[in-house]
């Protein structure tokens, strides 16, 4: 904390020093003026939090340093120390923001309870001022979220608009006399590559500074106002209120902006002007089949419209009719073969004038499904949880592989669908090779024959290993040893047959290969945390 002494006399300043014990009031730098002008000199260089100045002084007089202070320093503490008693003077310190007048001779303790009472004052102002700040940056953060989310619903339910009218005309100059509006969207997943590697750790900051960019342009001319998507991941979202016709230029402008911001360029989707607020839907509608629909092998504009859209004749082209070509290979485990068919289907997509992003998201839905598929057929008896976590090497939406330039890169596409495809094959060869494994056989054979009295021996010797070989095997690959793995499928198959209540429970032990009754209660109770008769009430009784 900074205190600043204004005087024309030395030696007042010199006593004020010494009167206080300025440490214990955490009073770190003690400032001096000798009159107004060079204190204002001082205030403006190091923003004392305490100023305490005389009245009289020459160049500018302490009464002129308070009427400037309450200007320009207002969050500063004042205490007048003067050598007149007078009630003019008094008044004008107290209507400038003084807390304190004090006399001359300073009286050591009044002038210390004053400048407690000056600190506790600025403190206390303080915190009020930290407290508007935080609630003002909360503010700020809230306030873009609350516009997307009101903006987005807009979107979806027109009704919502008689709401929200006042306060969208007051903020954002959408008024009620806007009878049309267009809606526009800009899209992420044509951008260049090299941009969205620079931000692809935080996203959220690109989508960001598009808006800003994009509003900076919007909200200059009051023509319309950009936003994230509430209801569509990363999408954002431009109405055009003002001046449509000339809407397609006037996002080319901002494309510029854009441009020169980030170092690339946009694709944009427009639909048409409709009524506002109620067609508000079928803008947005059209911009997305804009977007969905453009031409992804070439860049002839980075504004689309369903009016301008290219349309070309061509024989439809389905994944699924290389299906059984892509199985075998798979099937037969070789890079060659694989490479060899994904060339055959990049060569019938290079045949193709138009592809567009709804083809590529049709293709990437066909192959997600034909995916699933075969891992069923290849994985016997797989459940749905083996079935997901297999396909976590899978983006959950489609990924559109571009070049550089934002245009598609078949190269690329190839490469990825080459990867993805051989990385089944060899998943495919492991689950074979597992099948012939040594392990999975006595695996297998312990399935079969749990109701007979099985020893490690008895395996050893029946597959020509060691026991140890065998325990140490059998426990890396199932994570249990042999005889608890033989134990939970006799426990399995001894809770079925305890549903028949006419079986006894020394009938039920020998059905899974428990000669005694009470050992296999035993070992019953230890694996399911109760005996056999108490499951057998607790099954009845469901």
């Amino acid at each position: 904390m900074k205190v600043l002494l204004v005087d024309d006399e030395k030696h007042v300043r010199d006593a004020i020093r010494l009167l206080v014990n300025w440490k214990q009031h955490g009073i770190e730098t003690i400032l001096e003026a000798q009159d107004g002008e060079a204190a204002t000199e001082m205030v403006l260089q190091h923003h004392p939090e305490i100023i305490m100045t005389d009245m009289m002084m020459p160049i500018m007089n302490g009464v002129k340093l308070l009427e400037w202070l309450q200007a320009y320093a207002p969050d500063s503490k004042t205490i007048v120390i003067s050598g007149h008693d007078d009630f003019s003077l008094l008044r004008h310190t107290l209507k400038y923001g003084g807390t304190d007048y004090i006399l001359k001779p300073i009286d050591q303790e009044q002038l210390n309870e004053a400048l407690v009472k000056a600190i506790q004052a600025w403190m206390k102002d303080e915190e009020l001022r930290h407290t508007s700040r935080e609630l003002n940056i909360e503010m700020n953060q809230i306030k873009p979220m609350y516009w997307d989310k009101l903006l987005s619903n807009l979107i979806a339910e027109p009704s919502s608009y008689d709401a929200a009218a006042e306060q969208l005309d007051k903020e954002l100059y959408l008024g009620r006399q806007t009878s049309h509006c267009r809606v526009a969207i800009l899209s992420l997943d044509t951008m260049e590559r090299s941009v969205k590697n620079k931000f692809s750790q935080n996203l959220d900051l690109l989508l960001f500074s598009l808006i800003n960019i994009s509003n900076e342009f919007l909200l200059k001319d009051r023509r319309g106002y950009a936003f994230r998507h509430w209801n569509s991941e990363n999408e954002i979202v431009l109405l055009l209120w003002k001046d449509q016709p000339g809407a397609e230029a006037f996002l080319t402008t901002i494309n510029e902006g854009i441009r020169t911001a980030l170092h690339t360029r946009v694709d944009f989707g427009i639909g048409s002007s409709h009524a506002f607020p109620a067609d508000l839907s079928l803008s947005y509608q059209e911009a997305r089949i804009a977007l969905r629909q453009r031409n992804l092998k070439a860049k002839n504009t980075w504004i689309h419209s369903t009016l301008n859209r290219i349309t070309a004749t061509q024989p439809t082209l389905t994944f699924s009719h290389y299906e059984e070509r892509i199985q075998l290979a798979i099937r037969s485990g070789s890079l060659d073969q694989i490479e060899q068919t994904v060339q055959q289907w990049i060569d019938s997509v290079k045949q193709s004038e138009v592809v567009t992003l709804e083809q590529l998201d049709h293709w990437w839905r066909e192959y997600s499904v034909m995916k699933r598929r075969w891992i069923q057929q290849f994985f016997s008896n797989i459940s749905e949880d083996k079935v997901k976590q297999m396909l976590l090497d899978e983006p959950t939406s489609l990924i559109v592989p571009l070049d550089e330039y934002g245009i598609l890169s078949l190269s690329l596409w190839q490469q990825e669908l080459t990867r993805s495809i051989m990385h089944l094959s060899k998943l495919v060869l492991e689950s074979q090779h597992k099948d012939k494994n040594v392990i999975f056989e006595i695996a297998e054979f312990l399935q079969k024959h749990y109701h007979e009295d099985i020893t490690l021996q008895d395996i050893a010797s029946r597959f020509y290993l060691s026991r140890e070989y065998i325990s140490r095997k059998f426990k890396q690959q199932f994570e249990v040893n042999l005889s608890d793995y033989l134990g939970e499928i006799r426990m399995s198959k001894a809770k079925i047959l305890l549903h028949n209540p006419h079986l006894r429970i020394s009938q039920v032990a020998e059905m899974v290969g428990y000669q005694d009754e009470k050992y296999f209660s035993k070992v019953f109770k230890k694996l399911e945390g109760m005996t056999p008769n108490e499951y057998r009430k607790t099954a009845n009784s469901i």
